[in-house]
């Protein structure tokens, strides 16, 4: 006969594999070139349209159509984002208006108003001034941009004109990541920064100090840097000056 102690370590083992097998759902879903994004996307604190379109290479005014958002795009935590059928290759883009908010709203306080950004692009510029040491691929190993060697209390250095649309650290695999919206058209971001500098909302010209070289996972000092053109990956390096 099995007793009373016997029946509740069996009763805790069952648990504890339980809670294994169904994994941690705080994780955000890794996302990689070629799969298909999920149905839907639970809407995190620090979240805003700009990040979740950047992390599945979608169009941000289709994402926010879709699920019935309109401007100045305020999305809550815990709302639920249909994913499905949303464009990934955008139609003219308009930057967000006079007064737009980015940031997920959280109580009673608000994002900042965001200015439109530039509608050119006026000559791209190194962001980081090192090695190349992780090239662009979309197979595997994948790698939605370029990897350049830092040091300690480097400055990263935003790339073009434009606006800043996210700071933070919400997206799994960047670390500390912030996006600037150039124009209609491109995206850059830069990611594993040790130290923020910039605000959402903010203006920031070419050569603007936005952030502090920080680490990737392998503990190596590096600026992982990416161009988006309508939301999909490009080499920087068919943009960046040669050198």
């Amino acid at each position: 006969m099995v007793n009373n102690f016997s029946w509740f370590r069996l009763l805790f083992v069952g648990l504890c594999l339980s809670l294994i097998l169904s994994g941690c759902a705080s994780n955000a879903p890794v996302y990689n070139i070629g799969e298909e994004p999920p149905n839907r996307h639970l809407v995190r604190k620090g979240d805003t349209l700009y990040s979740i379109a950047f992390r599945y290479r979608l169009d941000y005014k289709s994402l926010a159509n879709i699920n019935g958002i309109k401007q100045p795009y305020i999305i809550f935590p815990s709302q639920k984002l249909k994913l499905f059928g949303v464009t990934q290759a955008p139609a003219e883009d308009g930057a967000p208006g006079e007064g737009a908010k980015l940031a997920v709203k959280t109580g009673n306080k608000k994002s900042r108003p965001t200015p439109s950004p530039p509608r050119a692009v006026i000559g791209w510029r190194w962001p980081l001034d090192g090695k190349n040491i992780g090239s662009f691929s979309l197979s595997a190993p994948v790698n939605k941009g370029i990897n350049i060697e830092g040091r300690q209390g480097g400055d990263v250095l935003a790339a073009a004109d434009g606006v800043v649309v996210y700071a933070g650290g919400n997206l799994r695999g960047y670390g500390k990541l912030v996006i600037i919206k150039h124009n209609d058209i491109y995206l850059s971001a830069y990611g594993h920064n040790a130290r923020i500098l910039v605000k959402e909302g903010d203006t920031v010209k070419a050569g603007r100090k936005i952030a502090k070289v920080g680490k990737n996972s392998s503990n190596i000092r590096m600026l992982h840097f990416e161009i988006r053109e309508k939301g999909i990956p490009k080499n920087p390096i068919n943009y960046l000056p040669r050198r």
